[in-house]
């Protein structure tokens, strides 16, 4: 996991950044027509294909259209607006598919708000500021850095807050609204507009709903996305001896039910994203992420304020990194689709060359060191101290560590 930071150019004495992923992936074969991928299962072989709702729609959607890309794919499994993966479930935590760094400890999210402060402050106190985050999953991030505003509320008593979520996933909007906001005062609900839900934390601050970045208000603001950039759609490409060639997904000619990967005939539009000097012989694009970090450039060095980014990728140098997780273990991303997370490394190199020079980047650099350089351990001591008092017979605190610390912290 990695940090990256996107903010106006002034001079900060903090560094931030992004780490390296956990899985490994081999290069994939080609053979002629048919690309085979080093996608996972949960076991040495596939698991047997489960004829789900979303794969009678791809299949319904390849017949009549042809082979998809794999960003088509990828779109139409997890937002699909009624059968879609991250559309109308809780896939997060123990009995979900897998857990993010918010669900493990409240420290997180606490070292985060301590940073968003420190730029507000760095950056002449500005007398009101957005937080933004894209994907804000249960809400629980955002509500350990609103414990860290009002713990600081003498801090930013001067500053007027507000808060805005970018969410297409109705079921997790609900769950943030839970998490989040006052009981007693009802939320303001109206699905034609840009602005899906309004309401009031819990703190008195206000908060709002957004199903698209494009709608939330321009202004100051300090944006978030935490594992928000490696679910968003790539396109994958395979060097050939006639040059780069797009995988697809098609239907096996053997088994009906049943997807496969294929190599393009011939060029395809997103081939224009792969740079010219590219020497790895398979890569991933990811349109989307460029035109986010875009708007988001262009936000900040219009507005001010900072965008701070954590997630798995990589420099521009890792292959074949598309993968499923299903029940917190590796999952075919050809088998049973709507029922898996999907995601793919963000390649940072690339939401740099997006960001241009416009915004100053930073990182990425290890979740590990940022939370190390915000004080982590500190933080753990106090904690630990608060859990385990002194006994009067004993000269220290019993050793317990905080839940989830090492996994916050592992290389």
């Amino acid at each position: 996991m990695c940090v990256f930071c996107v903010r106006t150019e002034v001079k900060i004495p903090t560094t931030l950044g992004f780490g390296t992923r956990c899985h490994d992936v081999r290069t994939p074969k080609v053979l002629p027509g048919l690309w085979r991928g080093k996608y996972f299962s949960s076991g040495g072989e596939p698991a047997e294909n489960q004829v789900t709702p979303m794969l009678r729609h791809l299949i319904y959607k390849i017949k009549a259209t042809g082979p998809i890309t794999v960003a088509e794919y990828m779109k139409e499994v997890l937002t699909n607006p009624a059968k879609g993966y991250y559309v109308y479930r809780d896939m997060l935590g123990e009995k979900g598919d897998f857990i993010t760094s918010p669900e493990i400890s409240q420290i997180f999210g606490e070292l985060l708000g301590i940073w968003f402060i420190s730029e507000w402050m760095a950056t002449g106190k500005n007398a009101a500021f957005q937080l933004v985050e894209l994907g804000p999953g249960r809400g629980t991030l955002t509500g350990d850095i609103l414990r860290v505003f009002s713990q600081l509320g003498s801090v930013l008593k001067n500053c007027d807050i507000s808060i805005h979520l970018v969410e297409v996933s109705e079921k997790l909007s609900e769950i943030q609204a839970l998490t989040l906001t006052e009981e007693k005062i009802p939320l303001e609900r109206n699905a034609g507009s840009p602005v899906c839900m309004r309401g009031v934390t819990k703190s008195g601050i206000p908060i709002s709903w957004y199903r698209d970045l494009q709608d939330v208000p321009k202004g100051y603001s300090f944006y978030l996305a935490h594992e928000f950039f490696d679910v968003l759609p790539v396109h994958k490409f395979q060097k050939t001896p006639q040059g780069w060639r797009e995988v697809l997904i098609d239907i096996d000619p053997q088994v009906s039910d049943k997807l496969r990967f294929v190599l393009a005939p011939g060029v395809t539009p997103a081939e224009v994203f792969i740079q010219r000097d590219e020497i790895r012989d398979h890569v991933e694009v990811c349109p989307e992420a460029g035109v986010i970090i875009q708007e988001l450039s262009q936000r900040i060095a219009l507005t001010g304020g900072a965008a701070l980014i954590a997630d798995y990728g990589h420099e521009g140098t890792k292959t074949d990194t598309f993968r499923g997780f299903c029940g917190h273990k590796l999952h075919d991303v050809l088998t049973a689709p709507g029922t898996a997370d999907l995601t793919a490394d963000v390649d940072f190199s690339y939401l740099r060359r997006m960001a241009g020079g416009q915004v100053a980047s930073l990182g990425p650099i290890k979740q590990q060191m940022f939370l190390k350089n915000m004080g982590i351990d500190v933080r753990l001591k106090r904690l630990h101290g608060r859990s385990h008092p002194m006994d009067a017979c004993q000269s220290k605190p019993s050793v317990s560590p905080v839940a989830g610390f090492g996994e916050l912290t592992w290389r």
